[in-house]
């Protein structure tokens, strides 16, 4: 299965959240690792996108589209930082 990085999240994750988060450092529930989200590993062959990290692959986050809906889940994000 092939996977982009993470600035592919750019635009799915604009509709929640008001700034850049591929900018934004996210923190591994998995192994710990605080990472900046453009490193992420983002898999869009599923039935929607798979976010995971890229030091131990563990599931970040997803992302659902339904036709008049968006789930958000972030399973594996202890902490997100944003720098003003």
């Amino acid at each position: 299965m092939s996977h982009l990085d993470g600035n592919a999240l750019a635009g799915p994750m604009a509709e929640l959240f008001a700034f850049d988060i591929t900018t934004a450092s996210a923190r591994c529930s998995g192994c710990g690792a605080i990472a900046v989200v453009a490193t992420a590993r983002v898999y869009t062959d599923a039935a929607g996108t798979v976010v995971r990290c890229s030091g131990c692959e563990a599931v970040l986050a997803t992302i659902v589209r339904a036709p008049d809906r968006v789930f958000f889940g972030f399973p594996g994000i202890s902490a997100i930082e944003v720098r003003s």
